[in-house]
Formats: structure tokens, C-alpha cells, sequence
């Protein structure tokens, strides 16, 4: 007779919250343009498919990795808050937290394969790569809201737990001009896209490097919540 496997641990929130903190060298690729531009030129174009691979990669993967941070922070907080009778009082900040964190689901859900994304481009060419630079804009866009927004209810809510917070970066990006860039590419005869191109690698980028603020802090701020 076999002896039932028992169930493995599942982390608690902190545990989850440094587990997914400890994953951003894997998930948040950071582009140097120059560098991009340099191995395109020298594969005569081919490296160009790894680039747009590497930018629906880094997007729906930064995009999850920081869903679990902000959902591991949040969980961490509202146990703290139920041991310390609070909960009750700071609902409504969980609750908007919780509706936040709903739209990261939902970029999390958009059709972004990466390899399904390189072959539409290989196949379509620059029609494929301008819907593709389009739709990345945009996911950053709604992810760098959401994601800001959930930040500020969490830092209040640390706060008043007692473990304060820095302020989160309260801008955030705009959408791009599509029509514009579009005529300006197709006035460049299609020298504008390493314009574009580049604003998609470095606005990302960016938003990678202040969640890296952010999350250090976080870090800090939980442990200071764990030790109460």
C-alpha cells in the first residue's frame, strides 16, 4: 500500500513577496539600443527578430513578476492588519489595491506570445512591427498606471501599519502619438522606426529601473511589518 504523498508548504506572503523580488534579473530584460542596432546591422537584419522577441518577452514577463509582488505585498499587509484589528478600517485601500491588481491581470491576458509575435512580424514585416511597437506602448501604459495606483494604496496602508513607505513615483507615462509616428515613418521611408524602436526599449526600461526603487523599499518596509 502506498503511502500518500503529503502536500507541499505553500510560502507565506513573505516568502512570496522575496521570491518574487529575488526573479527581476530573470524576467526584467534591460535593452541598450546601440548595442541592438550594432548586431542588427552586423546579421544583415536577422538579430531584428530576437529584438522583437525580447521586447513581448520582457513585457508579459515584468508584467507578472510584478503582479506577485504587488499581490504577495498586499497579502502581507492584510494579515498584519487582521492581527492587529485593522482590517475593518483599511478595506477599503485593500479593496482598491485588489481593483488595481485586476488590470495587471487583464495585460496579463492580452495575446503577447512572444514567439507567435516574432513570426507575425517575420511574416508581415514593418506592418507587423509598427502593431507590435502600438500594443507595447500600450501595455506599458495600463501596466505603469495600474501598478502606480496600487503602489500609493499600499504605501498608505504601510503606513498606517506602521512601516512607512516612499512615495511612488506619481507619473506616469502617456500613450505615444500613433498617427503621427506613423506619418513620420512613412515620410522617413521607414527611418523613424529606430526612433520608435528606441523609445519602446528606453521607456520600459526606465519603468523596470523605478520599480526596482520601489521594490527595495518594499522589502525593507516588510520586514519592518514581519518584525511588529
Amino acid at each position: 500500500m502506498s503511502v500518500p504523498t503529503p502536500p507541499m508548504p505553500q510560502p507565506d506572503a513573505a516568502q512570496r513577496l522575496q521570491q518574487a523580488i529575488s526573479r527581476r534579473n530573470e524576467t526584467d530584460y534591460v535593452f541598450d539600443f546601440w548595442t541592438a542596432l550594432g548586431w542588427t546591422i552586423l546579421s544583415c537584419g536577422i538579430y531584428s527578430f530576437y529584438i522583437v522577441y525580447r521586447l513581448f518577452w520582457r513585457s508579459v514577463e515584468h508584467n507578472r513578476r510584478r503582479l506577485e509582488v504587488l499581490d504577495a505585498a498586499n497579502a502581507l499587509a492584510w494579515d498584519r492588519a487582521s492581527a492587529t484589528g485593522r482590517a475593518d478600517e483599511l478595506t477599503p485601500r485593500f479593496q482598491a489595491v485588489a481593483a488595481h491588481l485586476e488590470e495587471l491581470r487583464a495585460v496579463s491576458g492580452e495575446f503577447r506570445d512572444p514567439v507567435i509575435w516574432t513570426l507575425i512580424v517575420a511574416v508581415t514585416g514593418g506592418i507587423g512591427q509598427v502593431v507590435g511597437y502600438v500594443l507595447l506602448d500600450m501595455d506599458l501604459v495600463r501596466h505603469e498606471s495600474a501598478e502606480r495606483a496600487a503602489e500609493a494604496e499600499l504605501a498608505a496602508i504601510f503606513a498606517a501599519l506602521g512601516a512607512p513607505l516612499p512615495s511612488s513615483p506619481g507619473s506616469t507615462k502617456g500613450r505615444h502619438a500613433y498617427v503621427n509616428r506613423i506619418v513620420a515613418l512613412l515620410l522617413t521611408c521607414g527611418l523613424y522606426g529606430l526612433w520608435w524602436l528606441y523609445d519602446v526599449m528606453v521607456e520600459a526600461n526606465r519603468n523596470h529601473e523605478q520599480d526596482w526603487q520601489q521594490e527595495d523599499a518594499l522589502w525593507v518596509a516588510a520586514g519592518t511589518l514581519s518584525s511588529r
